[in-house]
């Protein structure tokens, strides 16, 4: 489960954010390309922005259901 004191701080402030046990694997930016950016230099996934509607909340929860770390979290912000 992720970790909220471990998110990383590249994450957009709200509910979604990934932690320092993301392994860089793609999986939440093929899920959810528009909410999910990989972090170059670090090598790992973070929240880019977060989700505007329900549509995009769904695939956010996809995505962290899907986490094969469960390094993806929802504080429910």
């Amino acid at each position: 489960m992720a970790e909220r004191h471990n998110r990383w701080p590249d994450n957009a402030k709200g509910a979604f954010y990934v932690d320092d046990n993301c392994i860089d694997c793609n999986l939440c930016r093929e899920i959810s390309p528009e909410i999910f950016r990989r972090q170059e230099e670090g090598g790992f996934s973070y929240v880019f922005r977060q989700p505007e509607n329900d549509d995009e909340k769904a695939r956010c929860r996809e995505a962290l259901e899907s986490c094969p770390v469960s390094a993806i979290g929802d504080d429910g912000e």
